[in-house]
C-alpha cells in the first residue's frame, strides 16, 4: 500500500513524535479490514512511538482511533481507509496526538483550546475530495487541543447506509453532537468563529491601525501567490488578503500542463504555494474577503481596502487577483437543492452518488471529463448541452461516445431542478429545437458550465468587460492609477495556471516599478 519511498519519508516525519501514541482499530471480518489493518501494521513498524491494539470497540467498523498514551482524552478517529486526499489528514494526525505542534497562529489555537463542550464532532468525506482534509484537519487539531472535543473522519463511499440515512449529499458534511453543522470547505478560524465568533468589533480596529503596505494582493490563487513571491523578493512591504489559498486550483485533480512539473495534484500545488508565500516576508489576513476598493484621492496617496466584517487596509498599490468560481444555472429549485443533489465538484462528491442516476449540465472539457468520471460510479449519466453540439476536445468526446451508460442530449436548456422537499428528483429541460418541455427523473446534477469572475465587489471601482472581467493592459493595469490585477478575473484569455502565476508576477514588478516612479 506504502511505497519505499513514501515509507522512508514517514519514518523520517515520525521522529517528530514526542509522546508515544497507540493506532486503536476496530475491524470485522471484511476486505476492507484486512486492508486497515495491513496499513496500521505498516505505520506501526515506522517508529517505536506508535504502538499497535486490536481491541478496538467502535460502532463502526472498520474504524481506528489515533491516541496518546496515558492521556486517552488526546485522540482523532476515522473510520474507514484514510488514504487518497486523507493520507495528510491521517500523518498529521499522528504527529499531532503524538505532541509535534500545528502550524497556525497562536491566538487562533488558544480560542480553539477554550471552547467549552462537550462537542462530538463527525465528518463525512470522500478520498476523492479536495475539499475535505482542510475540514477534517481542522476538526482533528482541535479535538487534540481540546479535551472537550471528539472528532471522527468518515469515509462516505464506506459507510453507504449511514450517508443515505443522515441524507449526506455533498462531502464534506459535518455533524455536530448528532446535528448538522455545516457542508463545504471550513479552515480551523471558520469553524472557530462559528462556535465563538471572535471579538469583530475589536478585530476591525486592530487592522485599521496597521501601517500601511507598499503591495496589498486580493486573492491567494496562483496569480495573487505569484504577486506576493514576486514583490516580496522586492524588499517591499507585502501582504495578501484571502479566503483560502489556491482557489480553484484546490478543487483540480490532475494537472499535467505546468511546465517542468510533468503532474501533480491541485491540493499538492496549493500547499506548495502556500509554503512559497510563508516563506517571504508577507503579511498574510487568512480567511478574509474583501468589499471594497477606494482609490487614492490624490497621486501617490494610499489606497482602500475595506474588508467584510469590518477594517480597512491601506496600501501604497494594489494587485487583484480574486479568481473565479463555478458558473451556477440560475434556474428555479437549483439554490433550494444545492447539497442535496446539486453539485458542483464531482470528484467531491461523485462516490455519493454510487449506483445512481445523474446528469451532467455542460458540455464543454469540464463537463465531459465529469462525464467520464461518473460512468464509473453512477448507474446512468446524462449529459445537457445547451448547444447543438459538444464543445469538449475530441480525444474527450471519443472517450465519453464509449461509454455505455452514457446518454448526450445537445440543444437542451436546462430550466428547472425538481425535487421533493429535501432531495434532487429531477430536473425539466427545454428542447431548443422544438421548444417542448421534457423532464428526467434523476438522484444528482453536476452543474459545469464554466467559471465566473469574483469581481461584482468592483462594480463602479475599476472598468469591467462586458463578461464581469477586470480590464488589463499589457503590464496589468487597471483603470486606476496603483491598482493592477491578474489571473482569472481578467481579461486576459486562457484560463491556466501558467497563465494566472506569469500575470501575478507581472502585476507585481509593474506594481513595483509603481512605487520607485511615485
Amino acid at each position: 500500500m506504502l511505497n519505499a519511498n513514501l515509507t522512508e519519508q514517514l519514518r523520517n516525519h515520525f521522529q517528530n513524535i514526542q509522546h508515544p501514541i497507540t493506532l486503536v482499530a476496530t475491524l470485522d471480518e471484511g476486505a476492507k479490514s484486512r486492508e486497515l489493518k495491513g496499513l496500521l501494521e505498516t505505520l506501526a513498524g515506522l517508529s517505536d512511538a506508535i504502538g499497535l491494539s486490536l481491541d478496538g470497540t467502535a460502532t463502526r467498523r472498520p474504524s481506528f482511533a489515533i491516541v496518546r498514551d496515558g492521556a486517552p482524552e488526546v485522540s482523532v478517529s476515522f473510520a474507514g481507509i484514510p488514504m487518497g486526499h486523507e493520507f495528510t489528514s491521517l500523518v498529521l494526525g499522528i504527529l499531532q496526538v503524538g505532541g509535534h505542534p500545528a502550524k497556525e497562529a497562536a491566538e487562533l489555537l488558544d480560542r480553539a483550546a477554550g471552547l467549552k463542550g462537550p462537542l462530538h464532532f463527525e465528518t463525512f468525506f470522500s478520498l476523492s475530495c479536495q475539499n475535505c482534509p482542510d475540514v477534517v484537519q481542522a476538526l482533528n487539531l482541535m479535538s487534540v487541543l481540546n479535551p472537550e472535543i471528539t472528532h471522527e473522519a468518515i469515509d462516505g463511499a464506506l459507510f453507504q447506509d449511514e450517508v443515505e440515512a443522515r441524507g449526506v449529499m455533498a462531502v464534506p458534511s459535518v455533524f455536530l453532537n448528532g446535528e448538522h453543522f455545516a457542508s463545504g470547505r471550513m479552515s480551523l478560524a471558520d469553524i472557530v468563529d462559528r462556535l465563538a465568533p471572535a471579538d469583530a468589533e475589536e478585530e476591525a480596529k486592530a487592522l485599521s491601525e496597521r501601517e500601511p503596505l507598499d503591495v496589498l494582493i486580493v486573492g491567494g490563487g496562483p496569480a495573487g501567490a505569484a504577486a506576493a513571491v514576486y514583490a516580496a523578493r522586492k524588499g517591499v512591504k507585502t501582504g495578501i488578503v484571502t479566503e483560502r489559498f489556491g482557489g480553484q486550483v484546490g478543487d483540480t485533480m490532475g494537472i499535467e500542463n505546468l511546465v517542468s512539473v510533468p503532474y501533480t495534484e491541485g491540493p499538492k500545488l496549493v500547499a506548495a504555494m502556500e509554503r512559497h508565500v510563508t516563506d517571504h516576508d508577507v503579511d498574510i489576513f487568512a480567511s478574509k474577503r474583501a468589499a471594497r476598493i477606494v482609490p487614492a484621492t490624490e497621486p501617490g496617496g494610499l489606497i482602500s481596502v475595506e474588508l467584510e466584517g469590518g477594517g480597512v487596509l491601506r496600501t501604497k498599490s494594489a494587485i487583484l487577483s480574486t479568481g473565479a468560481r463555478w458558473r451556477t444555472l440560475g434556474v428555479p429549485g437549483e439554490d433550494a437543492y444545492r447539497n442535496k443533489g446539486v453539485a458542483y465538484c464531482p470528484h467531491c462528491d461523485g462516490p455519493l452518488f454510487k449506483g445512481k442516476r445523474v446528469a451532467v449540465v455542460g458540455g464543454g472539457n469540464s463537463g465531459v471529463e465529469a462525464a467520464i468520471d461518473l460512468a464509473g460510479l453512477a448507474s446512468h449519466v446524462t449529459v445537457l448541452e445547451f448547444a447543438d453540439t459538444l464543445r469538449a476536445d475530441q480525444v474527450l468526446q471519443d472517450k465519453l461516445d464509449s461509454l455505455p451508460n452514457v446518454t448526450v442530449i445537445r440543444s437542451a436548456r436546462t430550466t428547472e431542478v425538481l425535487g421533493d422537499g429535501s432531495k434532487v428528483t429531477g430536473l425539466r429541460y427545454e428542447d431548443r429545437s422544438t421548444g417542448a418541455l421534457q423532464a428526467l427523473e434523476l438522484e444528482g446534477i453536476f452543474v459545469q458550465i464554466g467559471l465566473q469572475p469574483n469581481t461584482e465587489w468592483l462594480k463602479g471601482s475599476v472598468e469591467l468587460s462586458q463578461h464581469h472581467e477586470i480590464v488589463v493592459d499589457d503590464r496589468g493595469r487597471t483603470s486606476v492609477p496603483g491598482v493592477f490585477a491578474a489571473g482569472d478575473c481578467t481579461t486576459v484569455p486562457y484560463k491556466q495556471i501558467v497563465i494566472s502565476m506569469g500575470q501575478g508576477a507581472t502585476a507585481a514588478l509593474s506594481a513595483f516599478d509603481h512605487l520607485i516612479r511615485s
